[in-house]
């Protein structure tokens, strides 16, 4: 039997350890390449092509929303398995719009995790029980859950610029140049402020910064 092939792209060298451990052994899966940023997932996606892609959505260079985004328009043939710590369900609603074919929490056991990479290469899907709730439940009710109150006063003044860039639609490294920062102080900023906000989509923080006055909602 032809094994499926998994590529690993998470940010954190222990995640993707243990991944390989968890697929290590198992005759029918095998990990053809890790990747610990946004682009480098893209590019090993583009060279290995993968079955399936183990993919995080905090990614460095380019979101995990951006790097399935591109997979699902570049590399159709390719399902991917989102794995992630946030199962807030704006994130699970925007991942499945982006057309995630699973969603797990790193939670998830390894035997789950082996058990959705056989369903999504089957061509189903696979949401773990406590991110169907919230996807089940979102649908049902036409809108996302509105994440738990968020307060402004929680954000420093340079995550406050990097918020007003991410509404007006900027990248990160237009936002770093305007800013005159790097980078990688941008995706700080970024991942510290959609922690405090408890909002972690680009969506959700337009939303957010419209509704504080922070640009104008016709912006």
């Amino acid at each position: 039997m032809t094994p499926i092939r998994v590529l690993v792209a998470d940010d954190h060298s222990v995640v993707r350890e243990g991944l390989r451990h968890v697929l290590a052994g198992v005759p029918e899966l095998t990990v053809v390449g890790e990747a610990g940023t946004g682009p480098d997932a893209m590019a090993l996606a583009a060279s290995e092509r993968p079955d399936v892609v183990l993919l995080d959505l905090t990614m460095p260079g380019a979101g995990g929303l951006e790097v399935l985004r591109h997979l699902r328009s570049t590399l159709p043939e390719i399902r991917v398995l989102i794995l992630s710590v946030h199962d807030d369900p704006e994130y699970v609603l925007e991942s499945v719009r982006a057309g995630a074919h699973g969603y797990l929490r790193k939670d998830s056991s390894p035997a789950e995790i082996r058990q959705a990479i056989r369903a999504v290469h089957a061509g189903d899907a696979y949401f773990s029980p406590p991110v169907a709730r919230h996807l089940t439940t979102a649908l049902r009710d036409g809108t996302p859950p509105s994440p738990l109150e968020a307060d402004l006063g929680e954000l420093t003044s340079r995550e406050r610029e990097v918020l007003v860039r991410i509404a007006r639609g900027l990248t990160n490294r237009e936002t770093a140049a305007e800013l005159h920062i790097s980078v990688r102080t941008v995706e700080a900023h970024r991942d510290s402020l959609m922690r405090k906000l408890r909002i972690h989509t680009v969506a959700g923080l337009t939303r957010f910064a419209i509704s504080q006055g922070l640009l104008p909602a016709t912006q």
